[in-house]
């Protein structure tokens, strides 16, 4: 029993590392960790800090508003007529629409690198909208609003007080806490991709440790100074260094992969990955270059079933039904002002081919913001920044996405989604396919009006880009589901008031 005792080495703080039985083997006992970096929720991955800095502010709307609102009753003997329930209920129902309206301004997207100023207008304006959803509400259920001037007051509040939390948040911690500590196993090409993540954008979720050489034979790609040194085994390093994942970056695994070291950190509590899931969840993307049959084959996702399609077809219906009622002034003066701009010739909208779902050619329906000339030999052309052949009138309604409304007529007859990739022309598919066969997968769902890659990346307008945007199509085709595209669906909001990516 002494001797036992004198084996082990205990330690109290499981968050920290875990308990050691060296007396028993070498085993040790997996540790207990909280949640950090991202996490996947409904398929698709989801930052713990943005995560709690929606649910801190949405509490700290609800406490400004409630103290605001207990001002307005001593002021006022109306205020007092709601019960308690009945007020925080309103009250909550104000703060959860202000954090909608925050989302939907990308204030919570991880990929944001505006400075503080520019935060600060974002969250404005997103306080505006807010407050404008909620008069529009009131004035037809008038009895969901609370005292008079509450409204008011409580987004003025709010400005100043989100953006002193905000503050905080960026300086003490944004990519600062609840990251997941992570060692690349591999030194390669397949490292490399890691090693060129060097924007906090793309890596608030993890702290990269370093990097561990496998083969002593091939040269080392990645930067010398995070090549790891170390006498233990690779275990023992990442047990006394808290590491919470292992990534397998090895370019041939079926001669340097370190099989039983890893079982044994596996066993101890620490996640393995793969170098492609990794950068699916921290980048949101399949990286192309890494892609291998196998991985997709094994890979969880690509889930089709009769519920899901059958959710993603109402909720394309409902939407889209709404959205042609409250932008039919919108189409109307669209229409108007193309003939307008055209005197009266040429047709107000426009019909082009597209590859839809399992490779299906549909016309889809735009207004019409080039001449009529545009392609009058006949030759496709991808679309050019400060293209000659738009009009007008033409280049302000792709700024703001008006060209685009005819296409909800296009979800109504099912040729295409609200999300989805967006559906490119047939001479396009052809030439894209051959660079690589991957590109034919995004056809295995609708093409959308809105896509994940139009949030993730800037206007393409190339085949390159095409090739780039075509990892985020991955993603979405992989990860798709109702709440993919009602977060979509909300950030594009931000994409057609900022004017992204409009060409």
């Amino acid at each position: 029993m002494e001797k036992l005792e004198a084996g082990l080495v205990a330690k109290t703080d499981f968050n920290e590392r875990p308990v050691e039985l060296g007396g028993i083997g070498g085993f040790t006992l997996p540790r207990v960790r909280g949640v950090t970096g991202k996490f996947r929720l409904f398929g698709h991955y989801i930052h713990v800090q943005f995560m709690l800095l929606a649910l801190a502010e949405l509490a700290l709307i609800i406490t400004v508003s409630a103290a605001i609102y207990n001002y307005f009753i001593i002021a006022s003997i109306e205020g007092a007529q709601n019960s308690v329930l009945e007020s925080g209920a309103k009250i909550a129902l104000m703060a959860v629409v202000f954090v909608f309206f925050m989302v939907a301004m990308g204030l919570y997207d991880t990929r944001q690198r505006e400075r503080l100023s520019g935060l600060v207008l974002r969250l404005i304006a997103a306080l505006f909208l807010a407050a404008m959803a909620m008069s529009v509400l009131y004035r037809f259920v008038p009895s969901l609003s609370l005292a008079d001037g509450l409204l008011k007051a409580s987004a003025l509040a709010s400005v100043v007080s989100l953006a002193l939390i905000r503050a905080l948040f960026y300086k003490f911690i944004d990519g600062r806490v609840l990251l997941r500590r992570v060692l690349v196993v591999g030194a390669g090409k397949n490292a490399l991709f890691i090693d060129r993540l060097r924007r906090k954008a793309d890596m608030r979720g993890f702290h990269l440790v370093g990097f561990v050489e496998q083969d002593s034979n091939q040269a080392s790609l990645v930067d010398q100074s995070r090549i790891l040194k170390f006498d233990k085994s690779l275990c023992a390093y990442a047990l006394a260094n808290d590491i919470d994942e292992i990534v397998l970056a090895l370019d041939d695994r079926r001669q340097s992969l370190p099989t039983d070291d890893l079982l044994n950190c596996r066993m101890s509590g620490i996640d393995i990955t793969d170098t492609l899931d990794f950068f699916e969840r921290e980048s949101a993307l399949i990286q192309l270059d890494l892609v291998q049959p196998s991985w997709l084959i094994h890979s969880g996702g690509f889930k089709r079933n009769f519920i899901r399609t059958s959710f993603k077809r109402s909720f394309d219906i409902l939407v889209s039904v709404s959205l042609l009622v409250l932008s039919t002034p919108f189409m109307l003066l669209t229409a108007l002002a193309i003939l307008l701009d055209s005197g009266g010739k040429g047709p107000i909208f426009y019909s082009q081919q597209r590859v839809g779902r399992n490779g299906q050619c549909f016309n889809v329906h735009k207004f019409r913001s080039m001449k009529t000339d545009a392609e009058a030999d006949g030759v496709a052309r991808w679309a050019q920044k400060e293209d000659p052949r738009v009009t007008r009138v033409g280049s302000f309604i792709r700024k703001y996405r008006l060209d685009e409304l005819p296409q909800l007529w296009n979800v109504l007859a099912g040729d295409m989604s609200l999300v989805g990739p967006r559906p490119e022309r047939p001479e396009f598919v052809k030439e894209l396919c051959q660079a690589n066969p991957l590109y034919k997968e995004r056809h295995r769902v609708c093409p959308g009006i809105t896509g994940w890659a139009q949030l993730c990346y800037p206007y393409g307008a190339s085949a390159e880009d095409s090739m780039s945007k075509l990892q985020y199509d991955l993603y979405y085709v992989k990860n798709h589901g109702l709440f993919l595209d009602a977060y979509t669906l909300i950030q594009t909001v931000e994409v057609v008031l900022f004017k992204k990516g409009s060409r």
